[in-house]
């Protein structure tokens, strides 16, 4: 017999649901799950007294449910619960049906059971669960109390992809603690589980690294900054940073709804705020300052020197500390829109070049950035960089002072973050046995405008190319879309244009391709805008 290490009652509210997802109408839910199947019958009451259910073993995830339903929720004693219940299950045996992420979600007239593989299946059960309830669910405790029912039905669900993600630079534009933890809860409840944290830039430095305390002192503060219409200035500095105590606890709070956090810290290029802080980490021999601008900026930037042992134990000795504070598997680097031009006009790295027979400045970019992904493969995990570290040519004025593509092969551990060029560079990448994350900036960059990036574009992205054999589709570990902050200040505009296409981002993480409509998806969206009111989250309407 199982032994519950911890019953409690509740009376909970789910509304009265239609039919069902994917081969039934009238689920609101978003991400789609993949099968659902609802059936003739009475369905659960909830009501007062009801008991949730779970072995030491789903702790976390039970834990969890409690205190989403902690206003109305009592400890019970410590047996069996007699039906109706809810009960938390984990079972190995569902490992090779769903996976790590997949559960069961079935209710009956007796009880509702959740079970899972891992807890990361049973916390995403709880999502489903938690959207069932709806919206008026989250008016407690005002709401009056009563007795409320949930269709009969199962639902199986696992997500297409393993990496579901969403990016906020805040480099930019810094927003705190408070913006980023309301992000992670509304990444939660649409079961994406990869906040990319873009944390420097040549605009400013936000993380603090002991070693090096000018690169807060200095690099997290800037004279000014350049609005939208690209002429004006604010005319006040921007400054923000996160100690290190800060964060551990986002890492935690995140941990904690199966999040895992991707910091960026950029190099070689967008390096202007730490060149500030360190002059002798350029390129140009020049002081810099950190960036205002946001257009016009190349000359105002500089770009890290990577033939100067000290640079290079500079970069080893911020991601240690960076790993010390991340313990997730992965490192983004960014390595994307290096200045070669800067690169060109230093005598010793000219030098440098011809004494270690480096033909092409994509070569020098490729030979440091793979002695960085051995570093960190040295320390137990995996770079991450934008397709630019391939070597290929993506941007205009690198033709200018480089016409050659790289010789230099990338570290096969490597994970291509694919964002520009044509789509036959991300296949030909993956034909190469490059894991690849697809942030395809036509259908993921949320800085864009939605008559630019229309909701409905959003959730047509396919992260899977046409033209990629089928034996490489295991390459395409899923998709990010991102949020870049040069001209969104505070947490209304960054909800303004994050809301509602991270839901549609979230859909295509999740729903078998086939299961997508766009037309059920609006239909669902209602519910969610709802919820969104109720928490304060701005978002635009189409």
């Amino acid at each position: 017999m199982l032994k519950y290490s911890r019953i409690y009652t509740a009376m909970a509210v789910i509304v009265m649901l239609g039919a069902g997802a994917v081969g039934a109408e009238g689920l609101n839910v978003i991400p789609r799950p993949m099968k659902v199947e609802i059936k003739d019958g009475a369905g659960f009451v909830l009501k007062k007294g009801t008991p949730v259910a779970f072995a030491e073993a789903c702790r976390p995830t039970g834990e969890y449910l409690i205190d989403i339903l902690a206003p109305l929720a009592e400890p019970a004693v410590e047996s069996q619960p007699t039906s109706p219940a809810i009960h938390l299950n984990l079972s190995d045996n569902l490992r090779g049906r769903l996976g790590r992420e997949g559960y069961l979600l079935e209710v009956t007239e007796k009880q509702i059971t959740l079970a899972a593989a891992d807890n990361a299946g049973l916390f995403y059960g709880v999502q489903t669960l938690r959207q069932l309830l709806g919206p008026d669910f989250e008016k407690q405790p005002r709401r009056p109390e009563g007795v409320w029912n949930i269709r009969y039905m199962m639902i199986e669900d696992k997500p297409r992809f393993s990496w579901r993600a969403f990016m906020l630079d805040e480099a930019r534009f810094f927003q705190g603690k408070d913006t980023v933890k309301s992000l992670l809860d509304e990444m939660t409840l649409l079961k994406m589980n990869i906040f990319h944290w873009h944390l420097t830039d040549d605009q400013g430095w936000r993380i603090d690294i002991r070693k090096y305390p000018l690169l807060t002192k200095i690099g997290s503060k800037r004279k000014d900054s350049q609005k939208a219409d690209n002429k004006d200035f604010y005319g006040e500095p921007h400054q923000g940073f996160y100690t290190q105590d800060d964060i551990r606890e986002i890492v935690r709070y995140a941990a904690q709804r199966h999040i895992t956090i991707v910091p960026e810290i950029d190099m070689p290029g967008h390096a202007t705020a730490a060149i500030a802080s360190y002059p002798w980490l350029g390129s140009t021999g020049q002081k810099r300052e950190v960036v205002i601008y946001f257009t016009r900026a190349r000359e105002y930037k500089d770009v890290l020197n990577v033939t100067d042992p000290k640079v290079i134990r500079f970069c080893e000795n911020v991601l240690d500390e960076v790993i010390t504070l991340f313990p997730g598997p992965v490192i983004h680097i960014g390595g994307d829109e290096v200045l070669y031009e800067i690169w060109k006009q230093n005598q010793g790295i000219q030098a440098y070049m011809k004494r270690e027979n480096i033909g092409s400045y994509s070569d020098l970019q490729l030979r440091f950035t793979n002695a960085i992904s051995h570093f960190l493969e040295s320390r137990g995990r995996r770079m991450m960089g934008w397709n630019d570290i391939l070597g290929q040519k993506l941007h205009s004025y690198q033709q200018s002072v480089d016409d050659k593509e790289a010789t230099e092969k990338l570290a096969a551990k490597t994970i291509v973050h694919f964002w520009k060029g044509d789509i036959s560079l991300m296949t030909q990448a993956a034909v190469r046995g490059y894991d690849i994350v697809n942030s395809y900036h036509p259908y993921t960059y949320l800085d864009y405008s939605y008559e630019r990036l229309p909701l409905q574009k959003a959730y047509s992205f396919e992260p899977i190319p046409a033209e990629l054999d089928t034996a490489c589709h295991e390459r395409v570990k899923g998709l990010g879309c991102q949020l870049w902050t040069e001209y969104f200040i505070n947490a209304e505009q960054v909800y303004r244009q994050t809301f509602p296409r991270l839901a549609a981002y979230a859909e295509v993480g999740w729903t078998p391709a086939e299961g997508k409509d766009f037309d059920d998806f609006q239909r669902r969206l209602g519910i969610l805008k709802q919820h969104w009111d109720l928490n304060g989250i701005n978002y635009t309407w189409e």
